[in-house]
């Protein structure tokens, strides 16, 4: 499923999960390689954050391989931590730390997780903050930006672990229309910037832009994995046709 070329670096074989009696993951499969782009959609419930959750051990898979840089995660707490360290998360809600200004909230896991010196922190929490386009409200709170600017910083903050991996949990789902896209403007521009990326998302536009294929999801299922060109002109499956008419109609 990776494009040709492109040594995997998640891969994920028959993979299943369950919440009590429910059946959320039903045999995942599917491999993304190293600087791909892919777009994860399909409707409420599918099972699509669950999946991406389940790729930093946000969430725990109970049968199946997951294996993310060459390393299987386990309940072994080690191997968890080794990938928490390269793979980045943005999340539908910001997640920022409100009694921190944005440059703490930033340099917090470098300085604790990769034990890197306050003054390099900084600078490189400063590099990034200038990367988002926000380089003005580091000595703010979160509360007094906006919610696009907030998820900016959330991308900045992920960032400021030096990940391998990006992950992005509906990054604009909780936005205001009219800062939609400043927050995509900065994950395409990541996304050009070589980055391996997961994107659970509805923005299409976003997908035929940037994805390299897109993921298809329902009823804790993959349905249909296609490159953009392919899965928005041609999709094969019923439920793939179903969903794109209603979504695209919006």
């Amino acid at each position: 499923m990776t494009g040709q070329g492109a040594e995997p670096i998640i891969i994920m074989r028959d993979v299943h999960k369950w919440f009590g009696e429910f059946h959320v993951l039903k045999g995942i499969d599917l491999e993304v390689g190293k600087s791909q782009k892919v777009v994860v959609c399909g409707p409420s419930g599918s099972g699509k954050s669950t999946m991406i959750r389940c790729i930093n051990r946000l969430e725990e898979h109970q049968r199946g391989e997951i294996i993310v840089d060459g390393i299987e995660l386990t309940s072994d707490v080690k191997n968890v931590e080794a990938i928490r360290r390269e793979v980045g998360m943005v999340f539908q809600s910001f997640n920022l730390f409100p009694h921190l200004t944005v440059l703490e909230n930033l340099i917090l896991a470098p300085m604790w997780v990769r034990r890197m010196p306050r003054k390099e922190a900084e600078e490189l929490a400063m590099s990034l903050l200038e990367r988002v386009k926000i380089p003005e409200q580091a000595n703010k709170y979160p509360g007094q930006l906006s919610g696009g600017q907030q998820q900016r910083v959330a991308i900045a903050r992920a960032l400021c672990m030096k990940p391998k991996i990006m992950l992005f949990d509906e990054p604009t789902s909780a936005l205001d229309p009219e800062m939609v896209k400043e927050v995509l403007d900065v994950m395409i521009e990541l996304a050009n910037e070589g980055m391996t990326m997961v994107v659970v998302t509805h923005e299409m536009g976003f997908a035929k832009s940037v994805a390299d294929f897109v993921v298809f999801m329902d009823q804790g299922e993959i349905v249909e994995v296609a490159p953009p060109s392919v899965f928005f002109t041609s999709p094969k499956s019923d439920r793939t046709k179903l969903f794109l008419s209603q979504i695209l109609q919006h």
